[in-house]
């Protein structure tokens, strides 16, 4: 009993941590460094120790943890959604002017570029019933989940985007494959059926 308390003890971030992730927020490197360095530190007995409250701490190698769940309600589906159709728009947008997606993190997320997203992306966004402030708003929401770090006239996306990233570029290479297998199908065709085409 005394190790277990022992153990406890030696857990100085327990209750803070506990609250960031059970409230839903994601843990990032760069926005509480002091608070990740202590999750790293104890990294097995913090993922022990939840893991026996009957939570997932999932902690990726990018700089984030979070509590995993399965089971997901609507709020948090929607929100979700809305997060992926933010990120997307602000990657599509930002991919436009060719800026490398992995260094998101660098990106200065001021109102010229959200308006800039929002344009391009406008009839997609208007069909979800979002108008640019709605559209803004998401970044405070985002802000207080953990998945953006908000400073004086402007965001930063935090490393947590990473899980938003990766399905945006899975469904690019995707969408690459399917367009690729298209065309290599329409190489086969014989010379003359191409004429009727």
């Amino acid at each position: 009993m005394n190790a277990f308390v022992s153990q406890l003890e030696s857990l100085t971030a327990l209750s803070d941590l506990f609250r960031l992730f059970n409230s839903g927020k994601h843990l990032n490197r760069v926005a509480e460094p002091a608070l990740w360095a202590e999750l790293e530190r104890e990294q097995d007995s913090y993922q022990a120790l939840f893991s026996a409250l009957g939570f997932d701490l999932r902690i990726a190698q990018r700089g984030y943890a979070w509590f995993h769940t399965d089971e997901a309600n609507n709020s948090v589906n929607k929100t979700s959604s809305q997060f992926a159709l933010l990120f997307m728009c602000l990657f599509n947008t930002q991919a436009d002017v060719g800026q490398p997606l992995s260094r998101f993190g660098d990106w200065r997320i001021d109102k010229p570029l959200i308006a800039e997203a929002y344009e391009q992306h406008q009839e997609l966004l208007k069909a979800e019933g979002l108008d640019l402030d709605r559209f803004t708003g998401l970044l405070e929401s985002a802000t207080r989940l953990g998945f953006v770090l908000a400073h004086n006239g402007y965001w930063q996306l935090l490393p947590a985007v990473n899980r938003y990233l990766e399905h945006f570029e899975s469904l690019m290479s995707m969408q690459d494959g399917i367009f690729e297998e298209q065309t290599s199908e329409g190489d086969d065709q014989p010379e003359d059926e191409e004429e009727y085409v």
